[in-house]
C-alpha cells in the first residue's frame, strides 16, 4: 500500500502550517519524521490520517481518497501523543477504557498483543490517564499503535518520557513487528540520535516544508562537516551549498550535503568529518533560519 500526499496545505486562520507538501509513503518501511517544535509534524500526521481536514491538496491510499472513506481509513492508525491536561476529557478516562475506545476504531486490532504489551510495560490499566506518569502514557500510545495492526501506523512522540531501558524495549518491539509483517511505520520523535538506525527513510520538516525526504544512510553518506582556515574551507567547498557556517577568528566550519557529481575539492588543508542525523538536522534547520 502506498499513501500519497500532493500539494498539502493546512492553515489555521491566516497562518499556514503546512506549505504545499508532496509526500509518498511506500509499503514496508520505517520513516522518521523529525522537526522542531511547531514545525508541523503533528498537523501533518493528522492530515495524512484524515483526523484534520486539508485546506487544499489531496491525500490518497492506492489512489483512493482518505477523507471520509471508512474502507481506506481501516488501513491507517494515528497513535497520537496523549494530553494529560485536566479539563480535556481524556485525563479522566481510565487506561483500560482508552484501549477499548481505540479498539473500536481499529478493525484489525490484536487484543492478545495489547494484553501482552500491557503486561510487559507493567501498565496499570485501572488508573486514569491523568494519574499516569508521562512514560506510562507514552506506553499507552505504543500499545495502541502496535496492537492496531494497521498497514500504515503513525506514532507521535512514542518515546517521550520513557527511560533508556523502556525506549530500547520499544525499538525492539517495533523491529520485531516490522520484520514479521508488511506494515509501514512513521515515527515522529525528538530523540534523533538513538533512533537514526531505526529509520530507513527520514523526513525533515521545518516551518511546514519538507527540507529532506530520502534514505537515511544514503543522506548521511553525503553529509559532512568541513573545518579549517576560512580560505581553505571556502576553496574546498567552492560551488557547494553550505549549511550553517561557524566562524572563530580565522577558522571556519561548515556543513555540506553533496549532490550527484559533487565533491569536496581535494588538495586543501581541511578536516572533513561525517555527520550523524542529529547534527545534520541542526545544520539544515539553522540554515533555514539564516536564509
Amino acid at each position: 500500500m502506498e499513501l500519497t500526499g500532493k500539494e498539502i496545505r493546512k492553515s489555521y486562520g491566516k497562518k499556514e502550517v503546512l506549505c504545499g507538501i508532496d509526500l509518498t509513503l511506500e509499503e514496508h518501511k520505517i520513516y522518521g519524521l523529525i522537526g522542531r517544535n511547531g514545525a508541523g509534524k503533528t498537523t501533518l500526521l493528522s492530515v495524512l490520517t484524515a483526523q484534520s481536514p486539508l485546506t487544499s491538496g489531496s491525500v490518497t491510499l492506492d489512489g483512493q481518497t482518505v477523507w471520509e472513506n471508512k474502507k481506506v481509513l481501516s488501513h491507517l492508525c494515528f497513535a497520537r501523543e496523549i494530553s494529560q491536561m485536566a479539563g480535556n476529557g481524556i485525563a479522566a478516562v481510565k487506561a483500560k477504557d482508552y484501549l477499548k475506545i481505540a479498539r473500536t476504531f481499529c478493525p484489525h486490532w490484536d487484543q492478545e498483543m495489547a494484553d501482552r504489551l500491557t503486561g510487559q510495560f507493567h501498565l496499570d490499566v485501572k488508573k486514569r490517564i491523568g494519574k499516569l506518569s508521562k512514560g506510562m502514557v507514552s506506553m499507552l500510545t505504543i500499545i495502541v499503535g502496535l496492537a492496531s495492526k494497521a498497514d500504515i501506523t503513525f506514532l507521535d512522540e512514542p518515546t517521550s518520557g520513557l527511560d533508556v531501558i523502556a525506549r530500547e524495549k520499544f525499538y525492539q518491539l517495533l523491529m520485531e513487528e516490522y520484520t514479521e509483517t508488511n506494515r509501514t511505520f512513521v515515527i515522529s520523535t525528538h530523540i534523533i540520535e538513538e533512533a537514526e538506525d531505526i529509520f530507513e527513510d527520514v523526513i525533515i520538516l521545518d516551518e511546514g516544508k519538507i527540507l529532506r525526504n530520502e534514505n537515511t544512510q544514503e543522506l548521511l553518506e553525503r553529509s559532512f562537516h568541513v573545518s579549517g582556515l576560512a580560505e581553505e574551507v571556502d576553496a574546498a567547498c567552492e560551488g557547494l551549498t553550505v549549511y550553517h557556517e561557524e566562524t572563530i577568528g580565522r577558522s571556519k566550519g561548515v556543513t555540506v550535503v553533496l549532490e550527484d557529481g559533487q565533491q569536496i575539492m581535494p588538495g586543501h588543508e581541511v578536516k572533513v568529518q561525517k555527520l550523524n542525523l542529529q547534527k545534520l538536522f541542526v545544520a539544515l534547520c539553522e540554515k533555514d533560519d539564516e536564509a
